[in-house]
């Protein structure tokens, strides 16, 4: 009896620590750039590193990842991401690398991108990738300290209200 009732404890103790837990293990909508349910506008996430360039998903092929929903254009890709998805998946969830840089949370033209050291970063526009390009590594560590801090807000209280320990621009 003493075993049976230590299992049912353990049992019970495990889905309270559960859903103790699983508040932090979801994601804000604020944390993943999607539009219509869809991250990276629909762009393949994998084909930035097997083909160097964008392609363009297929709703037939998809994966989910941090409650966004990604496309690929082939099976093969989406069982790449499937295996791996954090190797895939674009950096401050998929918003523009500038931007985390400079504090806020800008849409994104999934075609203004760069793969850095294994990981995909994505710009708002060629133009502005054309900056972030003149200090990658200074802009990647300005967006690495901003994005731990802003990475749970909506951009539009983060245009009115700027975060204590946001620096602004490269590093």
């Amino acid at each position: 009896m003493k075993s049976r009732h230590s299992s049912v404890w353990s049992r019970v103790m495990g889905g309270v620590l559960g859903l103790l837990l699983l508040p932090g293990l979801a994601h804000s909508e604020d944390e993943v750039n999607v539009a219509g349910g869809v991250a990276v506008q629909g762009f393949d996430v994998v084909s930035y590193f097997t083909e160097s360039a964008p392609v363009k998903g297929d709703a037939e092929f998809t994966a989910s990842y941090n409650g966004a929903e990604y496309h690929f254009s082939s099976v093969a890709n989406r069982d790449l991401f499937a295996a791996d998805p954090a190797a895939y998946a674009p950096q401050y969830g998929g918003y523009c690398a500038f931007g985390a840089a400079m504090g806020r949370k800008f849409e994104i033209d999934p075609k203004a991108f760069k793969v850095v050291d294994n990981k995909l970063y994505l710009n708002n526009s060629k133009k502005v990738q054309k900056r972030w390009l003149g200090d990658v590594p200074g802009f990647i560590k300005g967006a690495d300290n901003n994005w731990a801090i802003i990475e749970s807000i909506a951009d539009a209280e983060l245009a009115s209200n700027t975060p204590e320990g946001v620096t602004i621009g490269a590093q």
